[in-house]
């Protein structure tokens, strides 16, 4: 959602082609809009309503989908948009955990464990998602 700042469209190529860049690496990129997924690109609330998300994601559904997966560039090939899913033990949805290793949820009691998990997990850990979801886990939360 965050990748606004760093992939931009330099210029509209063709009705589903565009020139863009980078910012980080400065690298620029020609990317197509998938062609399953233009329907999803023509509806232009999302990215107005999000000016910090990349001006390629649109919603489908409950899902927020990249309608430039194949042409995407690598920096977005290797982002890990979501690493882990928490739920309550009824099952219900409380947050997510982006690749970044961070934690979006708006449930105090799931931020309080993750803030204890920050402060006690062993730097050298590795991989830290398998540290972090064994010790939420532990704390009563299910995690896949």
């Amino acid at each position: 959602m965050y990748l606004g700042d760093y992939i931009v469209i330099e210029q509209q190529l063709g009705p589903f082609t565009f020139a863009g860049e980078s910012v980080s690496t400065g690298t620029p990129f020609i990317a197509g809009i998938d062609e399953d997924k233009r329907h999803l690109f023509a509806d232009r609330t999302f990215p107005d309503q999000h000016p910090t998300a990349c001006r390629f994601l649109r919603p489908d559904g409950d899902l927020i989908r990249c309608t430039i997966h194949r042409d995407s560039p690598a920096q977005c090939k290797f982002y890990r948009c979501v690493v882990m899913r928490v739920s309550d033990m009824a099952g219900n949805s409380i947050g997510v955990v982006t690749g970044t290793l961070s934690l979006h949820s708006d449930d105090p009691d799931l931020r309080t464990a993750w803030e204890e998990a920050e402060r006690t997990r062993p730097k050298h850990e590795d991989p830290a998602e398998k540290w972090l979801a064994t010790f939420l886990q532990a704390k009563g939360y299910r995690v896949e």
